[in-house]
């Protein structure tokens, strides 16, 4: 094996620059494609961090209409519902907008409850249950934009108008590490005050209830108990799995997932017609070393061995580099897209496809070439010039 892999690494070394390039360009191709793998798979991150055993229940017409904060102690009478929260979109702007990140108004101390995998230092906790007028950030919100505790976060108001500013009282760090670190959660409460104020028609509202339920196998028929609740009435729900309720957003973008799905295999298709012309090159110039092989008594096997595993250790050899070099990449773009992403990072199921591809490269560039010389009488090959 030692022999058949040195015999490989010497036809490669002959054209340094020709393998040196088509190595290059394997690595590109390797590193691109591993990188819309991860943009898609950041786009599903949001689901894949849900728990089985929440519920979200919004409005049935569309999100952007709220839901009656009175619906809670209905659902809440429903047996199997063992917790309930609720929450509405703020969306602030932070200095301008380029600094979008998600903001939402809770409920801070059942919400806390639903959501264990964000993890607050107790005293963080207690201050910001305590402190209508505080906020808590994930680690990677605070670390992007500096902030510690006790800072004071302004945001100019656009569904609710005027100018804000909160109290930074705690800074989670996620359970999991898809676990999302770019919230930033303010009261609810206080913003519901504010409204009463200012916007009554829209104060005692929520955008969305989130549930827990006993069971995870309830989750359908629970769904259906709170949706009759409010069935025929002015303000009917949907309710469906957290999972599914990610889903649906990602379900948006669609389009632009699958275009993005079909670069990244139209990348590695070229790269593959690219690693089969140097293939091609490569046996025609030794044809007549093939062929002489031929004459002393080499099978067909042996010259169909010879020629993909030179393809093969070239494919994989780069393949292996590529998926190095994306690291480094992913890390370098995890910081330009800042909490667009909230986890942008190489998957195993990623790398393993990068491999795959390497394999499917170098297997099958080396077919046509391989064939090439198997059918090539011996006598038109030592016939070749070269």
């Amino acid at each position: 094996m030692l022999l058949f892999l040195r015999l490989a690494l010497r036809n490669l070394l002959r054209h340094k620059l020709r393998t040196g390039l088509t190595a290059f360009g394997i690595v590109i191709a390797i590193v691109a494609f591993a990188l819309l793998r991860t943009v898609v798979d950041a786009w599903y991150a949001g689901a894949e961090a849900t728990s089985a055993n929440r519920l979200i229940t919004r409005n049935a017409i569309s999100l952007t209409f709220p839901l009656p904060i009175s619906h809670a102690n209905r659902i809440r009478q429903l047996s199997g519902i063992t917790g309930l929260s609720y929450s509405n979109w703020f969306g602030g702007v932070y200095i301008d907008e380029r600094n979008f990140f998600p903001q939402f108004a809770v409920e801070p101390k059942s919400y806390l409850e639903l959501y264990p995998e964000l993890v607050l230092a107790e005293a963080e906790k207690t201050a910001f249950i305590k402190d209508r007028k505080g906020a808590i950030a994930g680690r990677k919100l605070a670390k992007q934009y500096g902030w510690k505790i006790g800072d004071v976060i302004p945001l100019r108001g656009t569904i609710y108008s005027g100018n804000w500013s909160f109290v930074l009282r705690g800074i989670y760090r996620g359970a999991e590490k898809k676990t999302d670190e770019t919230l930033f959660l303010l009261h609810w409460d206080n913003l519901n005050e504010t409204l009463k104020k200012t916007d009554p028609n829209r104060a005692e509202r929520v955008g969305v209830f989130v549930l827990r339920i006993d069971r995870v196998d309830r989750a359908a028929e629970l769904s259906d108990a709170v949706d009759r609740l409010f069935q025929n009435s002015l303000a009917e729900t949907l309710t469906e799995t957290e999972e599914a309720f990610q889903l649906g957003f990602v379900a948006m973008t669609e389009a632009i997932l699958i275009a993005i799905k079909i670069v990244s295999f139209v990348v590695v298709a070229i790269i593959m017609a690219v690693m089969a012309n140097t293939m091609a090159m490569s046996t025609r110039e030794r044809r007549r070393e093939y062929a002489t092989l031929k004459a002393v008594g080499f099978g067909s096997r042996y010259l169909l061995s010879l020629i993909l595993g030179e393809s093969l250790v070239l494919s994989i050899g780069s393949g292996v580099l590529g998926i190095l070099a994306t690291f480094p990449a992913a890390g370098f773009l995890a910081t330009k897209f800042g909490t667009l992403f909230p986890v942008f990072e190489l998957s195993l199921q990623t790398m393993g496809l990068g491999m795959l591809a390497s394999c499917l490269i170098g297997f099958t560039a080396a077919l046509f070439p391989a064939w090439r010389v198997i059918t090539l009488p011996v006598s038109e090959g030592l016939r070749s010039i070269g």
